[in-house]
């Protein structure tokens, strides 16, 4: 009979995924259930990973000529109306104001008294509140390109909420932007996932796929939406961000017109593009395992936290000069972008001390007692490696290496996930396959999916609905650059001219 192994998390990720997901959050103290229903409460822990992200997604979007600016959080009903198509993929998720004024009720409490002339929508994206000021701000050819991104917090009513993955309020950016062709739009497009799957595969170490949504799955009123895909552990797909060409739907809807070079009058070409705290949730899902949270060293919260050890009151302030040096060299050691980020843990509370940080996902654990001291070294425990595995490293040597200590942790971390999602990305061709595929084989264990499947799509919507209808499988994208082969469709088996990814998803 195998003993189980203990882990710092009940269940496991293998016992139960989605209640191991819940625990993590809990455990790593990244976030608390909010008194609103379907809102989260950030904690520092999190709030930190959140600044990191946004702090280098913020570089790399100025980099391309984006500026930020901020629009209200509320948005009159009819600038919604303008859009129908927009209106409609949303309107489920909308939270409305309809009063302005509190007052006593007859039968005590308060009671809304000042109805608006006009319902205000909390935002749940911004297309048309931002067509309104770009409506004011273009004129002519001259006026583009406009370029803009608003780092924000939107509402969308969710029903069933889930920390970070889908919350009823959730913090994000929302990039939206103006030009004078097609083509330049379509470039923007294309640019900005670019630059969200270099983030996604170079930051948080999570590979994704890039490709293009099915008319089914765009962006209610684009033309086209792109998306990067992940696999998260229990091989399900997360939509990592998303960017859109809306063509001149909406500028049409709120009067975007501008003079071009021939003196014409045309209407201006649109793009938005977001990703948002869900990124946090796929973080925790592709790195994390039974002991809680693995943090990218590159976005984590901080990277390493110091462990003085003492034993004897007489040891106390030698331990903690020799950290407090240490602390204060690692604080001055560069590391992409940003200074080393150090925590000092001198609590008194033995072993759990340690299990404390290893369920936050700190990339390295150092520990420093007289012993190590006399040695003029440290006591050195990667997150991605076995918390009994340690390593003594002179002090010198540590703060020298440790930049390239923390890139190895974010190759390991990368080299896994994507060695997860090559294992379960398979071609799959025929519906009986195609469903067994899907089909958990244990059926008191519905957590355990199949993965990516790689097969062929007529096109037909009717397909697409009805396996999503069967399996809750959607199509999570037509990768950019998919060779052409031909196949049968996997649902009706009518000719294919190229295979898709198909997957349950978050």
């Amino acid at each position: 009979m195998t003993k189980k192994v203990q882990t710092a998390i009940e269940p496991t990720r293998q016992d139960d995924y989605p209640q191991w997901y819940q625990q993590v959050v809990k455990a790593s103290e990244m976030a608390d259930n909010s008194p609103v229903r379907g809102c989260m409460v950030i904690k520092p822990w999190g709030y930190a990973l959140w600044e990191n992200i946004s702090r280098i997604l913020d570089d790399m979007f100025k980099e391309t000529g984006v500026k930020n600016a901020y629009f209200p959080l509320f948005i009159p009903l009819s600038f919604l109306e303008k859009e129908a198509e927009h209106v409609e993929g949303f309107a489920k998720e909308c939270a409305v104001v309809t009063h302005h004024r509190l007052e006593a009720g007859e039968k005590g409490g308060l009671v809304p008294a000042g109805p608006l002339t006009e319902p205000l929508v909390v935002r749940p994206t911004s297309e048309t509140i931002i067509g309104d000021s770009f409506a004011k701000w273009i004129s002519s050819y001259r006026d583009l390109p406009v370029l803009i991104n608003q780092w924000a917090n939107v509402v969308r009513w969710e029903m069933r909420t889930r920390t970070f993955l889908r919350t009823s309020e959730f913090l994000w950016q929302e990039g939206h932007t103006a030009h004078a062709s097609r083509e330049e739009a379509e470039d923007r497009t294309r640019m900005m996932l670019e630059v969200y799957a270099r983030f996604a595969e170079e930051y948080l170490a999570m590979p994704v796929i890039k490709g293009e949504k099915t008319p089914s799955e765009r962006f209610p009123g684009a033309v086209d939406t792109f998306c990067i895909e992940a696999m998260m552990q229990d091989r399900k797909a997360l939509q990592a961000g998303t960017s859109h060409f809306l063509g001149q739907n909406f500028a049409k809807g709120s009067d975007i017109r501008f003079q071009t070079d021939k003196e014409t009058e045309e209407y201006a070409w649109t793009t938005s593009w977001g990703v948002s705290t869900r990124l946090i949730g796929g973080v925790i899902m592709t790195h994390g395992d039974d002991d809680g949270i693995v943090l990218p060293p590159r976005v984590a919260s901080a990277h390493v936290v110091l462990l003085p050890i003492f034993r004897k009151p007489e040891e106390r302030e030698t331990v903690m000069a020799f950290t407090e040096s240490l602390a204060k060299d690692l604080r001055a050691v560069a590391y992409h972008g940003r200074k080393i980020t150090v925590e000092v843990d001198a609590r008194e509370i033995g072993g759990t001390r340690g299990w404390d940080w290893i369920k936050k996902g700190i990339p390295l654990r150092v520990e420093i007692g007289p012993r190590d001291i006399q040695e003029n070294a440290v006591f050195v425990a990667r997150r991605d490696k076995s918390h009994k595995e340690k390593q003594s490293i002179k002090r010198d040597d540590f703060v020298a290496g440790i930049g390239d200590i923390l890139d190895d942790i974010q190759t390991t971390l990368y080299q896994r996930a994507l060695e997860l999602r090559n294992a379960n990305t398979v071609p799959v061709d025929g519906k009986e396959a195609f469903y067994r595929f899907f089909t958990p084989e244990n059926a008191d264990k519905p957590e355990i999916h199949g993965g990516f499947a790689h097969s062929h799509w007529c096109g037909s919507a009717e397909c697409e609905k009805q396996i999503k209808t069967d399996l809750s499988v959607t199509i999570r994208c037509v990768p950019l650059n998919a060779a052409e082969e031909s196949g049968s469709c996997v649902f009706c088996g009518n000719a294919s001219s190229r295979r898709v990814i198909f997957a349950k998803s978050y």
